[in-house]
Protein backbone atom coordinates (compact mmCIF):
# COMPACT_ATOMS: atom_id res chain seq x y z
CA UNK A 1 0.00 0.00 0.00
CA UNK A 2 1.51 3.04 -1.10
CA UNK A 3 2.06 5.89 1.62
CA UNK A 4 0.84 9.23 1.61
CA UNK A 5 2.52 12.56 2.83
CA UNK A 6 1.06 15.59 3.10
CA UNK A 7 2.34 19.34 3.66
CA UNK A 8 1.20 22.34 5.21
CA UNK A 9 3.35 25.35 3.85
CA UNK A 10 3.74 29.17 4.69
CA UNK A 11 5.26 31.22 1.18
CA UNK A 12 6.44 34.66 1.93
CA UNK A 13 7.30 37.82 -0.58
CA UNK A 14 10.31 39.51 -0.39
CA UNK A 15 8.36 42.20 1.96
CA UNK A 16 7.51 39.08 4.19
CA UNK A 17 3.46 39.06 2.95
CA UNK A 18 2.76 35.46 3.92
CA UNK A 19 0.66 32.89 2.26
CA UNK A 20 -0.62 29.50 3.86
CA UNK A 21 -1.33 26.31 2.41
CA UNK A 22 -1.60 22.45 2.25
CA UNK A 23 -0.84 20.40 -0.95
CA UNK A 24 0.55 16.36 -1.51
CA UNK A 25 2.76 18.00 -3.54
CA UNK A 26 5.38 20.19 -2.36
CA UNK A 27 7.85 20.29 -5.05
CA UNK A 28 5.05 20.75 -7.60
CA UNK A 29 2.93 23.55 -5.61
CA UNK A 30 5.86 25.79 -4.96
CA UNK A 31 7.03 25.25 -8.68
CA UNK A 32 3.24 26.85 -9.19
CA UNK A 33 3.59 29.83 -6.61
CA UNK A 34 7.12 30.67 -8.40
CA UNK A 35 5.88 30.90 -12.06
CA UNK A 36 2.67 32.50 -11.06
CA UNK A 37 0.43 30.01 -12.38
CA UNK A 38 -2.67 30.63 -11.35
CA UNK A 39 -4.26 34.17 -10.72
CA UNK A 40 -4.98 35.53 -7.24
CA UNK A 41 -3.36 36.47 -3.94
CA UNK A 42 -0.09 34.72 -4.44
CA UNK A 43 0.73 36.27 -8.00
CA UNK A 44 -0.81 39.46 -7.12
CA UNK A 45 1.98 39.89 -3.56
CA UNK A 46 4.44 37.84 -6.07
CA UNK A 47 4.51 35.28 -2.93
CA UNK A 48 7.34 32.85 -4.37
CA UNK A 49 9.58 32.24 -1.26
CA UNK A 50 9.09 28.87 0.85
CA UNK A 51 9.95 29.92 4.62
CA UNK A 52 8.58 27.03 6.05
CA UNK A 53 7.19 23.84 5.58
CA UNK A 54 6.42 20.34 7.55
CA UNK A 55 4.78 16.86 6.20
CA UNK A 56 1.64 14.99 8.23
CA UNK A 57 1.23 11.12 7.49
CA UNK A 58 -2.96 11.88 7.13
CA UNK A 59 -4.86 14.45 5.23
CA UNK A 60 -6.62 14.92 8.26
CA UNK A 61 -3.96 15.94 10.26
CA UNK A 62 -2.66 18.20 7.61
CA UNK A 63 -6.20 20.14 7.24
CA UNK A 64 -6.35 20.62 10.96
CA UNK A 65 -2.92 22.23 11.23
CA UNK A 66 -3.24 24.72 8.32
CA UNK A 67 -6.74 25.25 9.74
CA UNK A 68 -4.91 26.05 12.92
CA UNK A 69 -1.84 28.01 11.02
CA UNK A 70 -4.78 30.06 9.57
CA UNK A 71 -6.44 31.08 12.74
CA UNK A 72 -2.87 32.10 13.98
CA UNK A 73 -1.90 35.94 14.35
CA UNK A 74 0.67 37.46 12.27
CA UNK A 75 3.08 37.47 15.08
CA UNK A 76 2.10 33.89 15.97
CA UNK A 77 2.55 32.38 11.98
CA UNK A 78 6.19 35.02 12.23
CA UNK A 79 7.35 32.69 15.16
CA UNK A 80 6.87 29.90 13.54
CA UNK A 81 8.65 30.77 10.68
CA UNK A 82 11.58 32.10 12.26
CA UNK A 83 11.58 28.82 14.29
CA UNK A 84 12.49 26.56 11.45
CA UNK A 85 14.15 29.26 9.03
CA UNK A 86 14.95 32.51 11.27
CA UNK A 87 16.74 34.30 8.46
CA UNK A 88 13.51 33.65 6.35
CA UNK A 89 16.29 32.39 3.20
CA UNK A 90 13.85 30.43 0.67
CA UNK A 91 14.11 26.58 1.31
CA UNK A 92 13.28 25.96 -2.01
CA UNK A 93 16.20 28.06 -3.88
CA UNK A 94 17.87 25.33 -5.27
CA UNK A 95 14.73 23.12 -6.33
CA UNK A 96 14.40 24.63 -10.10
CA UNK A 97 16.53 25.94 -12.29
CA UNK A 98 16.57 29.85 -13.36
CA UNK A 99 15.84 28.46 -16.70
CA UNK A 100 13.47 26.24 -16.17
CA UNK A 101 11.73 29.31 -13.79
CA UNK A 102 12.25 31.53 -16.78
CA UNK A 103 10.41 29.25 -19.44
CA UNK A 104 8.18 27.39 -17.24
CA UNK A 105 6.04 25.70 -20.09
CA UNK A 106 8.90 24.77 -22.50
CA UNK A 107 9.35 21.04 -23.11
CA UNK A 108 12.82 20.46 -23.65
CA UNK A 109 13.75 17.76 -26.08
CA UNK A 110 16.57 16.55 -27.75
CA UNK A 111 17.09 14.90 -31.09
CA UNK A 112 17.95 11.78 -31.99
CA UNK A 113 18.37 10.70 -35.11
CA UNK A 114 18.43 7.55 -34.51
CA UNK A 115 14.55 7.62 -32.97
CA UNK A 116 13.66 9.35 -35.88
CA UNK A 117 12.29 6.08 -37.30
CA UNK A 118 9.65 5.89 -34.33
CA UNK A 119 7.77 8.82 -35.21
CA UNK A 120 7.04 7.93 -39.13
CA UNK A 121 3.88 6.25 -40.38
CA UNK A 122 3.54 3.83 -42.98
CA UNK A 123 2.76 4.85 -46.42
CA UNK A 124 -0.83 5.78 -47.15
CA UNK A 125 -1.69 5.27 -43.61
CA UNK A 126 -3.36 8.84 -41.88
CA UNK A 127 -2.85 9.32 -38.06
CA UNK A 128 -6.88 8.95 -36.31
CA UNK A 129 -7.82 12.65 -35.97
CA UNK A 130 -10.82 13.69 -32.87
CA UNK A 131 -14.08 13.70 -34.08
CA UNK A 132 -15.49 17.58 -34.18
CA UNK A 133 -17.22 18.51 -31.42
CA UNK A 134 -21.10 18.80 -32.48
CA UNK A 135 -23.33 19.60 -29.56
CA UNK A 136 -23.98 22.89 -28.06
CA UNK A 137 -22.70 23.43 -23.92
CA UNK A 138 -24.96 23.00 -21.53
CA UNK A 139 -27.09 26.16 -20.66
CA UNK A 140 -28.04 26.69 -17.39
CA UNK A 141 -31.44 28.94 -16.04
CA UNK A 142 -30.31 31.93 -14.24
CA UNK A 143 -33.00 33.76 -12.14
CA UNK A 144 -32.05 37.74 -12.42
CA UNK A 145 -33.55 40.42 -10.45
CA UNK A 146 -36.89 40.18 -11.41
CA UNK A 147 -39.29 37.27 -12.12
CA UNK A 148 -38.19 36.08 -15.68
CA UNK A 149 -35.45 33.38 -16.06
CA UNK A 150 -32.40 34.26 -18.24
CA UNK A 151 -30.86 31.79 -20.10
CA UNK A 152 -26.77 32.08 -19.58
CA UNK A 153 -24.01 29.62 -21.02
CA UNK A 154 -22.26 27.72 -18.25
CA UNK A 155 -18.65 29.14 -18.35
CA UNK A 156 -16.25 26.29 -18.30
Amino acid sequence: MREYLFFVYIMASKSRVLYTGITSNLRARVFEHKIGAFEGFTKRYRVKRLVYYESWKYVDSAIKREKQVKRWTRAQRVALVESMNPTWEDLASDWFSAERLANPYSVYLKYDPTAAQSFTTPVGSRLPLPEPRLEEPPRRAVRSGSSRVVTRLRKR
